[in-house]
């Protein structure tokens, strides 16, 4: 019975952490879209498009990459906007390879894929 009990215990003490993680993530996520908007509009438009494009491509992995990526993205366009560049003089005008060089920091479905095929080709071809 002393068993079930601390079982019980650890287990709604997980829950509790969890829940608790969640409230500090969701406050950390609406203080970082408070500061999306406050960036001048063609920053914030072009922030917006470049997360929906990496978004597209991100995947295989907890998500934390992305977001962390999201967040250094955010800075720099934060200290851009500081220092009154256009969102363009930061990426340059080829915002989709702007893009990808981020997303070589993050694990994309691109990545996950080629990891797959070239252990089943292993797996296969060693087998022989």
């Amino acid at each position: 019975m002393a068993k079930l009990m601390k079982k019980t215990m650890d287990i709604m003490a997980e829950g509790i952490d969890s829940l608790k993680n969640i409230k500090k993530d969701k406050a950390e996520y609406k203080a970082q879209l408070a500061r999306i908007k406050a960036l001048p509009e063609d920053f914030n438009f072009v922030y917006e498009k470049m997360c929906e494009y990496m978004w597209s491509y991100a995947g295989g992995g907890s998500g934390y990459d992305m977001v962390a990526l999201q967040e250094g993205l955010l800075e720099l366009f934060e200290t851009g906007a500081a220092e009154r560049k256009t969102a363009l003089e930061v990426t340059g005008d080829d915002v989709a390879s702007f893009c990808d060089e981020l997303l070589r920091n993050a694990t994309t479905y691109t990545e996950k894929r080629r990891d797959k095929l070239n252990r089943e080709v292993q797996k296969k071809l060693e087998g022989k």
